[in-house]
């Protein structure tokens, strides 16, 4: 049952100026769980049956623990956390996914790279044709161009070492909530 008033409409073009007040109000809560649900689905990452010697969240807590020791600062920092998250539900678009959940919060540079990933990564794909390889190639003259190179080769195609020093996610439990806290929208 839900605790919370509901609007008075069946139709949205129905709907009063409190009504929408209403709906405010509930995304206003909504984003307040924000940090409280990415973690949480983090955590199902753990359950993955991928073919790599560790798990997706291992992948990407150890994406994370490289740019923190890098001296990343947060926006990379919850990127290189989050630039996978949207893995096991979008396996064909999961750069996108996560750039948009983060896209709110984090510097545009930084939401584009993690947008964009996924043709830079495939530069390391040894069984692809080349024009796979190569399809970072297109984005060359893009601003954001090198920083996606770095991205991939310093921090995301390098972790999945079973043997290195990763750190646990309950370390960047307050970085995401810091990243998470601030005014959406407005980056």
């Amino acid at each position: 049952m839900n605790p919370y008033p509901t609007v008075s409409f069946t139709e949205m073009r129905r709907g009063t100026p409190g009504d929408f007040d209403l709906i405010d109000a509930n995304d206003a809560r909504t984003l307040c769980k924000l940090p409280d649900r990415i973690l949480e689905h983090l955590r199902l990452t753990a359950d993955d049956d991928g073919a790599y010697p560790i798990d997706r969240l291992q992948h990407v807590l150890q994406t994370a623990t490289r740019a923190e020791r890098d001296g990343a600062d947060d926006d990379w920092v919850v990127a290189a956390l989050l630039h996978d998250i949207g893995d096991i539900l979008a396996p064909c678009s999961h750069g996108a996914v996560a750039a948009e959940i983060l896209r709110p919060f984090v510097r545009a540079d930084v939401a584009w790279v993690v947008h964009h990933h996924g043709a830079f990564q495939r530069a390391y794909y040894a069984n692809r044709p080349e024009s796979e390889r190569n399809e970072r190639e297109q984005y060359r003259e893009h601003p954001h161009y090198g920083a996606a190179l770095d991205f991939c080769r310093d921090w995301d195609q390098c972790s999945f070492d079973p043997g290195y020093d990763t750190l646990p996610l309950e370390h960047f439990e307050p970085l995401v909530r810091r990243v998470f806290a601030r005014a959406p929208c407005s980056r």
